[in-house]
């Protein structure tokens, strides 16, 4: 009886508490609803420069977190001149399958969203610009520069039209501006994108885009949702010290100049075997630099020249070529750094006074390797026995026919063809099986 009592209590206390808890819970929720309504969570984040792999990452990593922490807004200012296909794919992607609302807002003053940035822009469910800031040149064009003319070049191009009016008719902007940007590369001013509907608002600063956006409703993932942008609490999304330092060598520049310098070590490791210091630098120098190309659009028919070019330079330190081959090399590095980025956008080319700085240095490098390795080959012997060949020692006991001779701090056996008196000065003749042949001094 005494276990039934108590299985009955358990019972009416549970009962009841499940019968209270509805009660309780709705009126936490009450009470987060309304602290989230009566202020707001803005995630922040800046996309500056080109956008390659590692800006693709950073974002994809920002929409989770904005996601995971119940943000009412994730905000992305943005200043590039474009970049490569597959990482502003992969952006324009985890922007449209949020699930937080996303604002995208060329900033500050002086920005351009160009290219790659016409994309993510128009995948954004806020699109916004700064005054003085311009959008467009989304023209897809072949890897060597030329207009699309090829069956396989315009199914690419149609994709990005289609691509752009799709993100057009979802957030409600201009999709004929859109095939614009694309086929024919105009671009316009923050204005002329407000009046045309290519972005949704004109904002002096991220304050001012805040407190208009605020009441705006946008198109998600999880149907129509109005941003709540009072009373912002922004939290700031900065790069972590291996996205800048990914960041860093994944530019075109700095990969060609880790795989030149690379080179470089390489070289003067097989010019002084044993220095290890200029080949361990050299071998992180390549290793980073294929971690670069790896994430790049490369032409490998620059990446060859430039590998064609450092066996030129290390021919030219074994082989006597009156500097020959290092004209040969500065010319393939050079032709090789200009092909090596496959795009046809000149702000993701590596520049020309990266490339022309770097031949001249190497150059530079090879000529002094090169010219004290033909030193070296002409020289006298400094040391071993044939450097004895010309030294002048003293006489320390009389040669009449062998005798011996102090040179170079030590005692030889010594021969001459006439007899030379104790004290007397001599020169090495030759050196042979330990003995030394030698001359009085005239």
């Amino acid at each position: 009886m005494r276990i039934i009592f108590q299985i009955v209590i358990f019972a009416v206390l549970l009962a009841s508490s499940s019968l209270a808890s509805p009660d309780s819970a709705i009126t936490d929720t009450t009470s987060q609803i309304n602290d989230r309504t009566s202020s707001s969570i803005i995630y922040h984040m800046v996309i500056d420069g080109a956008i390659g792999t590692v800006t693709a990452d950073r974002v994809i990593d920002a929409v989770e977190e904005a996601e995971d922490n119940f943000a009412d807004l994730l905000l992305i200012t943005m200043d590039t001149p474009g970049g490569f296909n597959d990482s502003f794919w992969d952006i324009t992607k985890a922007i449209m399958n949020s699930s937080v609302p996303i604002a995208v807002y060329v900033y500050p003053v002086g920005a351009k969203a160009a290219s790659a940035g016409v994309y993510i822009a128009y995948s954004a469910h806020v699109a916004a610009m700064a005054p003085g800031t311009n959008i467009g040149a989304a023209h897809v064009v072949s890897g060597s520069g030329q207009p699309i003319d090829s069956v396989l070049l315009d199914k690419i191009m149609n994709d990005a039209v289609a691509s752009l009016q799709a993100m057009a008719g979802r957030n409600g902007r201009n999709a004929e501006w859109a095939e614009e940007a694309a086929r024919q590369s105009v671009s316009i001013t923050s204005d002329e994108a407000l009046k045309k509907n290519v972005i949704n608002f004109l904002a002096e600063d991220i304050d001012d885009l805040l407190e208009q956006m605020d009441g705006f409703e946008v198109n998600t993932v999880l149907g129509k949702q109005i941003i709540n942008t009072s009373n912002p609490t922004t939290i700031p999304i900065k790069k972590t010290f291996i996205q800048t330092l990914l960041d860093i060598i994944t530019s075109p520049n700095i990969a060609f100049i880790l795989f030149s310098l690379g080179g470089l070590g390489l070289v003067l490791e097989l010019y002084n075997p044993g220095a290890i210091l200029p080949g361990v630098v050299g071998g992180i120098c390549i290793i980073l630099a294929f971690y670069s190309f790896r994430t790049l659009p490369i032409n490998y028919a620059g990446l060859l020249l430039i590998i064609f070019a450092i066996i030129l330079f290390i021919l030219e330190i074994k082989i006597i070529s009156h500097g020959l081959l290092s004209i040969g090399g500065v010319v393939s590095l050079i032709i090789g750094g200009m092909m090596l980025i496959d795009t046809a956008d000149p702000a993701l080319h590596i520049s020309k006074t990266v490339i022309f700085s770097v031949a001249l240095v190497l150059a530079a490098f090879i000529f002094i390797a090169g010219w004290l390795a033909l030193r070296a080959r002409v020289s006298k012997p400094t040391t071993g026995q044939e450097g004895l060949v010309g030294e002048i020692g003293t006489v320390k006991t009389k040669i009449d026919g062998t005798g011996y001779v102090y040179v170079a701090g030590e005692l030889w056996e010594a021969s001459a063809s006439e007899p030379i008196e104790e004290g007397a000065e001599v020169i090495v003749l030759e050196v042979s099986k330990m003995k030394i042949k030698v001359k009085k001094k005239s």
